[in-house]
Parts: C-alpha cells; structure tokens; sequence
C-alpha cells in the first residue's frame, strides 16, 4: 500500500497548502522544526521541504504531526479550512505572559475560523468596506489622528453625530469581525487583519463597558493608521495618539469639556465610567447644570472629585410637581414602571416609598431593580 497521500479526497489539496497549515499548526504549538522533525524521524531539512510543498508528507507523518501539534488531520485536510496564523504572529508582540497572548490568540484564531469556514459552507460573501488607510508619519501625531478621525467620519457619512454603538459600527459600516468574549485581565483587546478575511479584533468582555468602547476605538485607530501589524492592546498600555481619534469619534462634548471627559472614561475600572454617564457628567460641568445620574459609581465619582457638582436622579424628575400635573398619576405611574421594569432604574433609599406608593404593590413586586426586600414584602401583600 503507497503511504504517501496520492489518493482520496486530500489529494485535491496541493501540497504547499497543506505544507503551509502544518507550518501554522507548528508555530501555533510553540515548535520548532527540529522539534517537530524528530516527532515523524525525518531530519530537519525533510520537515522544511514539507512545509514548503516540495515534499508530499506520508499518511503516518500526518498522523503523528496533528497529535504533536494538538490538532486533528481533519483540521489540516478539510478544504473549507482557514489558515491563519495569529498565535505566533501576537506572540512577538507580547509584553504580558506567553499564556494571556497565546489564549486569547488561539481563541480569535478558532472564532475567525469558525466563522469564515461556516460562511464559506453556505456560499455567504461578508461584506467589506476597509477606510483608506492613513498611516501616521513623522511630527504631530496628535495632529495627524484628530485630522484622520475627522477625515474617516466624513468618509463613513457621521458628520459630527455622536457614535452611541461603536461595535455596530465597525460590524455594519465597516465589515469588522468583532468578538467579544471572557479574556485574561491584562488583556484588553487584539486585532489583525487578513487580505482575504479582513479585519477582526477581539474586546475583553471582563472589562466595563467604557474600557470595552476604548479598546474598540484604541483597535479602530490602528486599523485605520497600520492595518497589516497585528496589535495587542494591554490594560496599562497608553493609547496615546489613538486615543484622540475614539474621543474624537465617540464623544459630543464640547470642546471645554473634553478634559472632564477624557478624565472620566481613562483610568483604573472603578474611577472610570461610560460615555453616556461620563458626558452628562461633563456637560453639566461645562454648563453649570445639574448631572442626573443613578449609577452609584458615577455618584460617588461626582462626590469625591466634583464637589461643587449639582447633581440628581431620575426619580428627582418624577416627583417635580410640574412632571406630575402636566402626566397626571396614572401615566406617571405607567412611565416610572416601564423606567424600572425596562431601564432598571435605580431609586435612591428615601424615594422607594414614593415610588412604591406611586406605582402599586403588585407592580413594585415585578420590578428587579427596586431592593429585594421591599419587592419580597410587596409581593406578600400583593
């Protein structure tokens, strides 16, 4: 019987193929080639020649290889197969621990895989619409990304229009793959980009919102600024010159205001807030008005750094005696469930009364965001 793969459906996969799927598969694994040579008892050369398609690789080298490297030798065989080789390629970009990069590496590696081995077996083509590429030169940088983020709003049509869904944006307008899954806690996000897949990046769903929205943008700046170079975006990384092209695409506030702002969104996970709570914050700042804010974070925030701040909640609204004779009651009372039950509006300790009396017992007992022990009580009496 021959043992070279002459025959069967892999026979329809050329040779330097599959030669360059084992060299990703090896890189993937942390392997050299002599490592990997002595596994299927060839010598070094031999294993260089199979990886570059000169030399057809036997049925028992396969075999061995796919087990050395982790993989299967369906994985390396089947023809709707992606090759792509991020994990060595973040690999020399790391400054963290080999395992951080390596894993979140491997899981965009199978997430892309996946994704583009499933459109390809339904016969879907992904629309792409990749911005001119503007690559930062020497002097200002600052300078360079507030023009380029200027430039690539007008080039996707927002004008000066605030982006309140970044990740839709680089889905829908940009043709990103965005994943956003569990990632180790130094990590922040990664991106790559593949002439043939196109961009895709990964966002630590660990992180807050408002750190989730800054890598989004950190990543969106570098696949406008240097596409080609992956990028691996670190907790305590600073952002530098990327930084200003996500405040310039993301925020509204006035230009007096952006200090406020940049200084409420950057920064450790519990002195950081998100865009919409940190720009109401900043506004109000620049105007002189009252901030209304429910999150407890973003009150505490207030106390500690803006003291001389005039701020409310939402509930403040609700009791207003003007609110409540131009609504009356009963759509009063309709308008603060649909805010508990919908937006899980939080209501301060001295109004969960009012707001109980107002809206019912049996009503008060479905909303979730009101404590449980009044709920618990309510629905008792209810």
């Amino acid at each position: 019987m021959n043992k070279n793969l002459s025959r069967g459906p892999e026979q329809e996969l050329a040779s330097g193929s599959l030669g360059a799927r084992l060299r990703v598969a090896r890189e993937t694994a942390g392997l050299t080639q002599a490592d990997a040579a002595s596994s299927i008892d060839v010598v070094r050369t031999t294993l260089v020649a199979i990886e570059k398609g000169q030399r057809r690789i036997r049925t028992d080298e396969l075999q061995k290889l796919a087990r050395r490297y982790h993989t299967s030798v369906n994985a390396l065989l089947r023809h709707e197969s992606v090759c792509i080789d991020l994990v060595p390629r973040f690999r020399k970009l790391s400054t963290v621990s080999n395992h951080a990069t390596d894993s979140a590496a491997r899981l965009l590696t199978g997430l892309v895989q996946a994704e583009v081995e499933l459109e390809n077996a339904l016969g879907i083509t992904r629309p792409r619409n990749d911005p001119p590429e503007r690559p930062l030169m020497p002097g200002d940088v600052h300078a360079q990304a507030e023009t380029n983020a200027t430039e690539l709003r007008h080039w996707l049509g927002l004008g000066l229009a605030p982006v309140r869904d970044l990740v839709s944006l680089l889905e829908l307008d940009l043709g990103v793959r965005v994943y956003v899954r569990p990632l180790d806690s130094q990590v922040s996000g990664l991106f790559a980009y593949d002439e043939e897949v196109g961009a895709y990046m990964l966002v630590n769903a660990n992180h807050p919102r408002a750190r989730r929205a800054q890598t989004g943008g950190h990543e969106l700046g570098h696949f406008s600024a240097r596409r080609r170079k992956p990028d691996i975006l670190h907790v305590n990384e600073r952002e530098g010159s990327r930084r200003t092209l996500r405040e310039r695409l993301c925020s509204r506030v006035p230009d007096a205001g952006t200090r406020h702002f940049i200084s409420l969104v950057s920064g450790p996970a519990n002195q950081t807030l998100d865009d919409g709570e940190a720009a109401t914050i900043a506004s109000a700042l620049e105007y002189n008005a009252t901030a209304l804010i429910d999150e407890r974070k973003a009150i505490r925030i207030c106390a500690e750094r803006f003291e001389e701040l005039s701020t409310g909640c939402t509930v403040d609204i609700f009791t207003q005696d003007g609110v409540q004779r131009i609504l009356g009651r009963d759509t009063l009372a309709d308008a603060a469930f649909n805010a508990l039950c919908q937006g899980r509006m939080r209501v301060p300790a001295p109004y969960v009364e009012w707001v109980v009396n107002l809206i019912g017992a049996e009503r008060a007992a479905q909303c979730r965001s009101l404590p449980a022990s009044v709920r618990s009580v309510e629905s008792r009496r209810s």
